[in-house]
């Protein structure tokens, strides 16, 4: 038995990725939106390893002790590569949550993205065909 079919109705961050899925001109722009702000993040946090690096012999020049420059480079140099790592993993994690919630629709804020769902088939389940 076969009934009418009924509009169903989609939320809005579905066609956002539609869009995405099939790439789009608009779907390739959110995904440039993200690789842009994902560039900014890497940038940025090279900029800041690049300041320490570029006056690192600087300092080490200036100390003049053998042993105070082998503490620095053995443990001093570490903690800050390790909290420059941390904070880019952590902003580029937002970079991908604030996309997923673009791509979600302020509609269904925890909804969870994944795969696209299959296509429908013409039968409705409820007998054979």
């Amino acid at each position: 038995m076969t009934g009418d079919r009924k509009a169903v109705r989609r939320p809005g961050g579905r066609r956002t990725q539609l869009e995405i899925h099939e790439q789009t001109p608009l779907g390739a722009a959110y995904v440039r939106s993200l690789m842009r702000s994902q560039l900014r993040t890497g940038l940025a946090a090279l900029a800041v390893l690049a300041l320490p690096v570029v006056t690192l012999p600087l300092f080490l020049g200036a100390l003049r002790s053998p042993a105070t420059t082998w503490a620095v480079l053995g443990f001093a140099c570490y903690p800050v590569l390790v909290a420059l790592a941390w904070a880019y993993v952590r902003r580029a994690e937002r970079n991908e949550r604030d996309f997923a919630r673009l791509v979600r629709g302020a509609e269904h804020p925890h909804e969870r993205i994944g795969p696209l769902p299959a296509p429908r088939r013409a039968d409705d389940g409820h007998g054979a065909a």
